[in-house]
């Protein structure tokens, strides 16, 4: 092909397309997508373009059809038909794409990408499947980061996103969590966040360590709060990197809510929490049929002897049937002690998930009354997933 690739902007503007296989069906919905106002004209359609929000005229072509157009389709499979299409759209300088004959056309569909606020588009020689190709390569290289994109133009206004890093192994963050970072003019970073991925990131990124580990010095929650609304005051793409997932023990609904009331825009995007791919990493099921249908996710950080850590002992001990204990590796040997006094069988298997999912990762097996002595033994601390329950006799370690 020669011509110039440009994109169009299509929003309420007149697109016919002529045919109703599924060649036009695919074109309605690139279209539609685009915002126009499409309008299919076929004697028989497929059930795809019936059910689209088009307008449907169930008849043939005829002279005029394409009337305030500003642009056409035609994708019968009747040459004869496409040419009186294309030769109509000619006469009305109307630009036309014809799917059975692409040089005979006066403009291609080519294979799009959109990636955030990149939009990708691949013609190749008019080879379709070549093009499809070379669009998957790059979106490909896109989400794992092999190509980069970062955008160069500072943000319109600025913004909040905050990323589940997943539970510790750098490839199971989402596709649009790595899109973000990559894009970011400013990391705000958990100390369990996958921080390899911060490699990647150009040398102007700012990276702010708010830590949150335990006997060191770490932002408060507040200054985390104050720290990405200035941020994004001044105009900046603003992540926040969490391991896990944002909204399980790691306090997003509070970074959340700081954003709305400082009318900063903010999107979450969910993690792979750890709650459940630290047990996953040892092959051992949280729900298993004829051992456990339901489980429970309760966080160990506070001291579980106190009322206010918001236990309930008597309705954890005897009611989930398997038990997952984040943060608790410190409190370990209370937390059993206590459900053990209501009611949790002392053998009831027991094991701890240590940097699940990363390559030094280890497993501790034992029993719920043994579990604590166990890692001790093993020098097994922090970070650590303990899953308490009959599914923690299954799996590899």
């Amino acid at each position: 092909m020669t011509g110039l690739p440009i994109l169009l902007d299509l929003l309420g503007r007149r697109v016919v397309i002529v045919g109703g296989g599924t060649v036009a069906a695919r074109r309605a919905r690139t279209f539609t997508e685009a915002g126009a106002d499409v309008v299919v004209i076929a004697p028989t359609v497929t059930p795809e373009l019936a059910a689209a929000p088009v307008e449907l005229l169930r008849r043939g072509y005829r002279t005029g059809d394409l009337s305030e157009a500003w642009l056409a389709v035609t994708a019968t499979d009747d040459p004869a038909v496409n040419a009186a299409v294309a030769e109509e759209a000619a006469a009305g300088r109307i630009f036309c794409v014809r799917a059975d004959d692409a040089a005979a056309g006066t403009a291609r569909v080519p294979a799009i990408l959109h990636s955030g606020e990149l939009t990708v588009s691949v013609n190749a020689g008019d080879d379709p499947r070549r093009a499809a190709e070379l669009r998957n390569l790059i979106a490909s290289a896109l989400q794992t980061g092999e190509l980069v994109s970062r955008p160069v133009r500072p943000a319109s206004t600025g913004s909040v996103a905050l990323v589940g890093g997943g539970p510790g192994d750098p490839e199971l963050i989402t596709v649009r969590g790595r899109r973000l970072l990559l894009e970011a003019d400013v990391v705000v970073t958990d100390r369990l966040a996958p921080r390899s991925l911060l490699q990647a990131l150009d040398p102007d990124v700012e990276i702010i360590d708010c830590g949150k580990s335990a006997h060191r010095h770490n932002l408060t929650q507040d200054e985390i709060n104050a720290v990405i609304v200035d941020r994004a005051r001044r105009g900046k793409r603003v992540v926040r990197l969490k391991g896990g997932d944002p909204f399980v023990f790691g306090r997003g609904g509070e970074e959340v809510a700081a954003c709305v009331a400082a009318g900063i825009a903010v999107q979450v995007v969910p993690g792979i929490t750890s709650a459940i791919a630290g047990p996953a990493a040892a092959g051992i099921p949280v729900t298993h049929r004829g051992l456990a249908a339901d489980f429970a996710v309760v966080s160990g950080h506070r001291d579980p002897g106190r009322a206010e850590a918001g236990w309930n002992w008597p309705e954890l001990a005897v009611g989930p049937a398997t038990l997952v204990v984040l943060m608790g590796m410190e409190s370990l040997a209370d937390i059993a002690a206590e459900l053990i006094q209501h009611g949790r069988a002392a053998d009831t298997p027991a094991a701890a998930v240590h940097r699940a999912t990363l390559p030094d990762q280890r497993v501790v097996r034992s029993t719920l009354a043994g579990l604590a002595a166990e890692v001790k033994r093993a020098g097994v601390g922090a970070p650590s997933v303990v899953v308490i329950g009959a599914v923690a006799a299954l799996g590899t370690d």
